[in-house]
């Protein structure tokens, strides 16, 4: 069953140890992590297999990043009002 892990899904994928190390071993060669490279695999695949509804997906998923990246500077910026408020009052 997949996880909520922020505003991502964490799910676990289990490969066999000769086709993973195969994976392992073109991912070092491209310089990145196996999971990255396993990541935009599956994206590619999603693409390819179901071109419409990929950008619809890919879309919503960069809406639903921007938004997030909003709400940390605004807690940020509220922070930071709320610090300087309290100083005022020290």
């Amino acid at each position: 069953m997949p996880l909520k892990h922020g505003s991502k899904i964490y799910c676990q994928l289990l490969l066999d140890t000769h086709r993973y190390k195969l994976a392992e071993k073109l991912a070092e060669e491209r310089g990145v992590r196996v999971t990255g490279m396993l990541r935009e695999f599956v994206y590619s695949a999603l693409s390819q297999i179901q071109p419409q509804e990929y950008e619809i997906a890919k879309a919503d998923d960069e809406e639903a990043w921007k938004e997030s990246v909003q709400r940390r500077v605004e807690g940020r910026q509220r922070s930071k009002q709320e610090k300087r408020e309290s100083d005022k009052d020290a």
